[in-house]
């Protein structure tokens, strides 16, 4: 029966965003406990939450009341640990939010940005949310950025925006920093994210690398990060960006007024009091991921890539990439990402997980020779 309302075009037409699915529902589907799984298909933490985290929980106060609309005690932890002025930076639900909120502050209906896929696919969704026209320039076979291609888009379409991730997901490259000064040249928004910084600087977090320190002193650059990654905080939805200060007063107004939940801002705050256990944990995924890698170049039908995230991303070679994802699943419980898009035919990215679930599915590969 049709609808007596007339929807915008650009949402009933908006293609699906397709997420990756839970513990409960990937165990269902094989018929083995979620403690019998090894999900290794959405770049989670394997390790988790920090124990003080997990104390700030159990100890927390006043849930029953709306949290703090201004994140102030978040924001002057994430001041401390990024060295941005609290001024400067904003808590989202979730880098997600951020992505969407930037999306609708500076784009009016029909206005440009350029994405450069193959990378993560919520840039081009919210822009199709955003009735935003979007721009690809691909990646070059070793996925780095095609600059020329982009000053020449820039220069042909005046795209508002420039959505660039590094290190990229999925295959895990980090951008060089002279491209990036290059790119911040250019006059657009450069919106640059950083949700696998920290593993490609394990001892500084990423501090020696990120251009979160020259937010302030730039009007055309964002920096999101997150606590998905680093800190095991994946099903809170804690994420923040460092924003010019221009723009910082129109979106606190833009924003949702209790965007960052109790439970998330108390996480994320203890996360960052227990520094010495995150690098701990981050450098054991980095030691983990060269690890992995080394076991996957030794399976004939991969051809894995250079990370510098907490994911290998792996060319199938002589045989079925979805039989293969389908198999592990079935016969071992082994749950990976499973791509089949331009740039990305026939590929699997394999998430680091803990030296026991690295040693399962090396071996469960091994059998499949």
């Amino acid at each position: 029966m049709p609808t007596p309302y007339a929807l915008p075009e650009h949402i009933t037409n908006l293609p699906a965003y397709t997420p990756i699915e839970p513990f409960e529902v990937l165990s269902a589907r094989i018929g083995r406990s979620p403690q019998d799984i090894i999900k290794l298909d959405a770049n989670e933490n394997p390790y988790g939450m920090s124990p003080r985290a997990q104390q700030a929980l159990a100890e927390m106060n006043f849930p029953n009341i709306y949290p703090d609309p201004e994140s102030r005690a978040l924001r002057s932890a994430l001041s401390t640990f990024t060295h941005v002025p609290t001024t400067n930076l904003l808590p989202g639900s979730g880098a997600d939010e951020l992505i969407d909120l930037i999306m609708r502050v500076v784009l009016r209906p029909g206005e440009t940005i350029i994405n450069c896929p193959p990378t993560f696919g919520m840039y081009a969704f919210d822009a199709d949310l955003n009735a935003a026209r979007v721009i690809d320039v691909p990646r070059r076979d070793d996925f780095s950025l095609d600059i020329e291609q982009i000053i020449e888009k820039v220069e042909e379409h005046a795209p508002k925006l420039i959505f660039l991730t590094s290190p990229n997901n999925p295959d895990g490259s980090l951008i060089r920093q002279d491209t990036l000064q290059k790119l911040l040249s250019l006059p657009a928004l450069i919106v640059l994210d950083e949700a696998y910084i920290e593993f490609a600087d394990p001892h500084g977090l990423g501090k020696n690398i990120s251009l979160c320190t020259e937010v302030p002193d730039r009007e055309n650059l964002i920096v999101l990060r997150t606590f998905s990654k680093l800190a095991g905080l994946a099903g809170l939805r804690v994420g923040y960006g460092a924003f010019p200060t221009w723009l910082m007063p129109i979106f606190w107004k833009a924003k949702q007024p209790y965007n960052v939940n109790v439970a998330g801002s108390v996480a994320a705050i203890a996360s960052l009091e227990d520094i010495d256990y995150l690098k701990d944990i981050v450098s054991r995924l980095v030691t983990e991921r060269e690890r992995l890698r080394a076991g996957l170049q030794d399976i004939p039908f991969l051809r894995p890539y250079p990370s510098q995230s907490n994911f290998i991303l792996c060319r199938v070679v002589g045989r079925d990439a979805a039989q293969l994802k389908t198999a592990l699943a079935s016969e071992y419980g082994i749950f990976i990402r499973y791509f089949n898009k331009p740039g990305l035919k026939d590929c699997i990215r394999i998430s680091v997980g803990r030296p026991d679930q690295t040693d399962a599915v090396l071996k469960a590969l091994a059998t499949m020779k």
